[in-house]
């Protein structure tokens, strides 16, 4: 049986993938940021695709499903092709910036050739869901595809975030308040500063998947900044300000 190493130095043909993002490479290549069905995110030159004529260039469009091949040994593979592998999804004003936010999000907490596939259908259906929303401003609707979305990946990566049980490993009381810690979860607000204080609510509804009401659209959006501020470390995220700055979303 083959080992991942052996595997990923091999020729990988028509693979369901999304660019993340792209960055020059010499004089006419671009570094495609890929994320990948069965290999997470995966790092690839495509050559020559800054010229203008090139076939690649055209290609290198975020938020749709693509068919990729590739091949290397090295971290940094040669890309070597891309077709359309689905519908085209179409993302406008504020979706398109919530779509550039959750790029961002992969890129920076994703390890490279790490395969995640539940959190790749997860992707490509919030992006279908991103591109339903009809009208211009939906601040809420998009709102809570974030939160979900911030949710799901902090939980898929294997980052613990109890929702259910405080950190005795307790039930959540709706109506207590609390304070929640980073690698610790809900806790008795005397027992730290950190973190951020809210309602057992809160929790219930975020492990329901229920944002509908208004206290906790805000809370988990307190609580959800907190803990990717944690594990992003001291480094901004570029589209999160954009996003606050446009709608507090």
């Amino acid at each position: 049986m083959l080992n991942m190493a052996a595997t990923n130095a091999q020729r990988q043909d028509q693979q369901p993938v999304y660019v993340l993002h792209t960055y020059p490479f010499k004089e006419t290549s671009l570094v495609v940021e890929l994320f990948s069905q069965q290999f997470g995110r995966v790092a690839a030159v495509a050559k020559g695709a800054r010229r203008p004529r090139s076939a690649m260039r055209g290609m290198l469009q975020s938020f749709q499903q693509l068919s990729g091949a590739w091949s290397g040994k090295n971290e940094l593979k040669i890309l070597h092709s891309l077709d359309w592998n689905a519908g085209l999804t179409l993302l406008k004003g504020e979706a398109l910036m919530c779509g550039f936010y959750m790029n961002e999000l992969l890129l920076r907490l994703l390890p490279r050739e790490d395969a995640h596939e539940t959190l790749f259908a997860y992707y490509s259906q919030t992006l279908s869901e991103l591109s339903s929303i009809k009208t211009v401003h939906n601040s809420m609707a998009l709102a809570i595809i974030l939160r979900r979305f911030e949710l799901r990946l902090l939980q898929e990566m294997g980052y613990a975030v109890p929702l259910l049980q405080d950190e005795h490993d307790q039930e959540i009381v709706p109506d207590k308040v609390y304070r929640y810690e980073a690698e610790y979860g809900a806790c008795e607000l005397s027992a730290t500063k950190n973190g951020v204080q809210l309602l057992g609510q809160t929790l219930l509804d975020m492990a329901n998947n229920q944002f509908d009401a208004l206290q906790t659209r805000q809370q988990s959006k307190q609580l959800m900044r907190y803990l990717l501020a944690h594990y992003l470390g001291d480094k901004p995220l570029h589209t999160r300000q954009l996003l606050i700055d446009l709608q507090g979303i």
